[in-house]
């Protein structure tokens, strides 16, 4: 059972990156998104890690797109308008490039992790509990914690500097 619902939801996972790159407008992409961190949140919690699966939805379906969105409307950022000049040769070229790249990728990631080891056991990771999370957050990833808090930092006061020059 916890096979076939974790192939529903990394369905819809795909489903809804898939739907983000597509539309023209911010806030559906951006629900879109939410779309993909909540599915994500549920493979977490089959795979065990009931931790991780309440902090993907608590701070990245809930605080950080709630961000998302204020920006977008801080910003005013209207649909995406279709560029008319794109021709035909590029589309008949760009299809089979990316066929081609996704089978690169897949040959890639299928001989990489072919012989890794033991198949994943649904439940049997122990590591995602608060404790665990945490020693490692605040030991061996401090310094990438850190910088992405930086960059977040940046982001919003480049958001407000570009609202305020709209705004004179």
């Amino acid at each position: 059972m916890s096979v076939i619902l974790f192939g529903l939801f990394a369905f819809i996972a795909v489903a809804c990156a898939v739907n983000l790159v597509l539309q023209r407008h911010p806030v559906t992409s951006a629900l879109s998104l939410i779309g993909v961190m909540g599915s994500l949140a549920v493979l977490y919690l089959l795979l065990g890690a009931e931790f991780i699966a309440a902090v993907q939805l608590i701070v990245y379906a809930g605080a950080i797109m709630v961000l998302f969105l204020f920006v977008i409307m801080l910003l005013n950022a209207g649909a995406e308008r279709k560029v008319p000049g794109r021709s035909l040769v590029s589309k008949l070229i760009g299809i089979p490039v990316f066929v081609l790249f996704l089978g690169v990728v897949a040959f890639l990631i299928q001989n990489t992790y072919t012989h890794a080891g033991a198949p994943v056991e649904f439940g049997g990771f122990t590591g995602g509990g608060a404790r665990e999370v945490g020693r490692s957050l605040f030991t061996t990833y401090l310094l990438p914690f850190e910088i992405t808090s930086v960059l977040i930092l940046i982001a919003i006061l480049g958001a407000v500097v570009l609202a305020q020059k709209e705004i004179d």
